[in-house]
């Protein structure tokens, strides 16, 4: 009877003493830096496995371009390797978006330090090339999200060249003619907004946080580009316990779960929110281990979800990091 109380204490101690389940999940692993110069506002899109990144600003730049850098470099995650690859020929820019459809990337908008802009360019991979597509129909503006769906692509929302945040979306088709590859599409519902992030799952787009006029958004949407309709999801504040609001994050969906992590509200951000799609409902994951950042290029690619870059303040960087949602943080790996 003794031993059977020693054994029942010793379980009751081990089980009071472990609050590894109190311990959000997640962990972030460095990776090889980035090669080219450390940079914010980049952009990214994903193309058979492997990741491209390019543009954005560094102050310490001394080409011609006043910090509006014109790089593109390619990642390969298998061997964790970056290679540079032709430099973008538009004019350097910020705050542009990036999406691919069918083995090609597509770059468009920005600000160049003196315009917003509504250029729109197509790379090829195969031939290292870069060609001019129509201008974006909603005209010039930054701070917009993209995504693709379907074989199309889709831009909208965003600071306007009329100095008003935008809430229009557009739809772009690859293959048709020059001249008619844009055509507008159902604008998303709630307020207008600019450095709102964007992902896509299953088929359907979702957009959230962002700020209008100044003020902080709450609201989250899905589009659904076969009906043309964008419904309502739980609001950001909808729980006591998230605290998602925030501009210029990143996000990406790795696993059938989306994260939306960094970003600035007030100052710049590590946490890290999950979102299950089935329930539409967020969970507070393990916080990014680098530095607290804003406008930081995020993609999932070959199986692993990646971010890269990004600013804190007027201080660019230029590390690189894996996320592992299901391992538990380990800030010596």
């Amino acid at each position: 009877m003794k031993t059977f109380w020693t054994i029942v204490l010793g379980l009751f101690l081990l089980v009071g003493c472990d609050n590894s389940d109190d311990d959000p999940l997640g962990n972030w692993v460095k990776k090889s830096d980035f090669e080219g110069l450390p940079r914010g506002a980049a952009v990214s899109f994903v193309i058979d496995g492997k990741a491209y990144v390019g543009l954005g600003y560094n102050d310490d730049d001394n080409s011609t371009t006043d910090g509006y850098l014109k790089d593109f470099w390619v990642y390969s995650p298998a061997t964790d390797r970056w290679d540079r690859i032709a430099d973008f020929p538009g004019n350097g820019r910020v705050a542009s978006v990036g999406f691919s459809i069918n083995g090609k990337g597509y770059i468009g908008t920005g600000y160049d330090g003196d315009n917003k802009l509504k250029d729109f360019w197509e790379y090829d991979p195969t031939e290292n090339v870069w060609t001019q597509k129509d201008n974006f129909l909603g005209g010039a503006r930054y701070k917009a999200v993209g995504f693709s769906l379907n074989n199309y692509g889709y831009i909208g929302t965003g600071y306007g060249d009329d100095s008003v945040d935008k809430i229009d979306f557009y739809r772009f088709d690859p293959t048709a003619a020059s001249g008619s590859q844009w055509m507008k599409v159902q604008s998303i519902g709630g307020s207008k907004r600019r450095g709102a992030t964007a992902f896509t799952y299953s088929g359907k787009a979702y957009v959230c946080t962002g700020i209008n006029n100044g003020v902080s958004l709450t609201d989250m949407w899905e589009y659904d580009p076969t009906a043309d309709i964008w419904t309502k999801k739980t609001d950001l504040d909808d729980d006591d316990d998230w605290t998602i609001i925030r501009q210029n994050a990143s996000s990406f969906v790795l696993d059938n779960k989306a994260y939306v992590f960094l970003g600035e509200n007030s100052s710049t951000l590590s946490d890290v929110w999950q979102y299950d799609f089935a329930n539409d409902t967020w969970v507070e994951m393990s916080s990014f281990e680098g530095s607290s950042r804003s406008n930081a290029a995020a993609f999932a690619v070959g199986g692993k979800a990646i971010v890269a870059t990004g600013q804190t303040g007027s201080y660019y960087l230029d590390d690189v990091w894996e996320w592992r949602p299901y391992e538990e943080s380990d800030e010596d790996d």
